[in-house]
């Protein structure tokens, strides 16, 4: 009798997978001052080390396009653990070892952001391609383990530092590269199907002549910026809104913005064989919407703060919601659709948070002003799924 493959083991990869990505992105940055300090690291500097994060992904999201099918899934996403591991770790010894500290962060941070764009690439169709049922639910509670991974690594390096003291942020990297490291050998051994049949997935022409594939590109662009934007800024906001720590404004932002953000991918990943996925996203959208201008125009730091927080759960669902549409109809996009669409995700990403800053900084650093310039984004998240409901009819 043959024995079914345990695609559990897949699953679970997977899951950890998405924390990886989450501390490849959230590790960082809470050492920004630490960086400063220690290395004497101009802030102008600093600023580079996330812009270099999500370029490095986006440039793997493209070329990811041409040579993830002719090496394969495994390899591939083995190698994507390997260089989150190795990036991760160096960002403990490099700035050390070379003449020039920032060389060797920038050197690591792009080891580990090649690791993480593989890690977006490649794990949602990995998810997409087992025998599952209920794929739509499977997808948002796979993108629920990136919100997890974030509070995890912001509260538990919040609590290593208070404990241990932030001098000893090196040994917490060593410590964060071990989750990559023991998840080289999930993906080793756990079965892993393809997407499509080899020739069978569309290529990047192809899908770039398809109008149907350009309207899911602007709805993931819509997705990540809905989402990066509030993100990025959670932190800020909550600082110059309530006037309190950095401390509490990590965990009051961006840490309660992610929980609220994993809770409606759960709740999705539960509910979804009884919702309509497209009304699902309208109903985000416009929730998405109320959220940035609760934020933007509250004059109570506590409403302000409610909008901050409300606008996770409105955007948990867009961006797994996104690729789950896609594969539904466009089902021969194969890896290069997928790729593509990370792509779009992540450039969403870069474009929202630089529209708040550049309104915020026009208004005198107001980044209530930002924020409500935000809001355009949900706006046109909604305008493209209400064009999509009608195609499809």
């Amino acid at each position: 009798m043959t024995k079914q493959p345990n695609y559990r083991k897949t699953l679970i990869a997977c899951y950890l997978g998405f924390i990886t990505q989450a501390i490849s992105a959230n590790f960082a940055p809470l050492l920004f001052l630490t960086f400063k300090n220690t290395y004497g690291i101009s802030l102008e500097k600093i600023a580079l080390i996330p812009t270099v994060f999500y370029l490095t992904q986006l440039l793997i999201d493209l070329a990811s396009t041409k040579f993830v099918d002719r090496i394969g899934y495994r390899t591939c996403v083995v190698f994507s653990e390997v260089l989150s591991a190795a990036g991760l770790a160096l960002l403990a010894f490099l700035p050390e070892l070379l003449p020039i500290p920032f060389i060797g962060i920038l050197i690591a941070v792009v080891l580990y952001a090649m690791g993480s764009g593989l890690i977006e690439v490649l794990v949602s169709p990995i998810v997409e391609a087992c025998p599952f049922e209920n794929k739509e639910g499977m997808m948002s509670l796979l993108h629920s383990f990136y919100c997890w991974g974030a509070v995890g690594v912001i509260l538990g390096s919040t609590l290593f530092f208070a404990v241990f003291g932030v001098e000893h942020w090196r040994i917490l990297a060593l410590i964060w590269s071990l989750v990559p490291l023991f998840n080289t050998f999930n993906f080793i051994i756990c079965p892993i199907e393809r997407l499509v049949e080899d020739g069978d997935g569309m290529r990047i022409g192809q899908l770039l002549r398809l109008p149907l594939f350009w309207l899911l590109a602007l709805l993931m662009v819509c997705s990540g910026a809905s989402e990066i934007s509030m993100a990025q800024w959670a932190s800020a906001f909550t600082e110059s809104a309530m006037g309190v720590s950095k401390t509490i404004g990590d965990i009051a932002g961006p840490c309660l913005f992610a929980v609220l953000m994993g809770i409606s991918r759960v709740f999705y990943g539960r509910m979804s064989e009884k919702l309509d996925l497209t009304k699902t996203m309208l109903g985000c959208g416009i929730l998405c919407i109320s959220c940035y201008l609760l934020a933007s125009l509250s004059s109570s730091p506590i409403l302000g703060l409610m909008g901050c927080a409300l606008c996770g759960i409105s955007v948990g669902i867009m961006w797994p919601g996104t690729l789950s549409i896609s594969a539904q109809k466009c089902h021969t996009g194969g890896t290069a659709m997928f790729a593509l669409l990370a792509l779009a995700g992540d450039l969403g990403g870069s474009v929202g948070p630089s529209v708040v800053g550049y309104f915020s900084g026009m208004a005198d650093g107001n980044l209530k002003v930002g924020l409500f310039a935000a809001a355009i984004f949900p706006a046109v998240l909604i305008l493209g799924l209400i064009v999509l409901k009608r195609r499809i009819k």
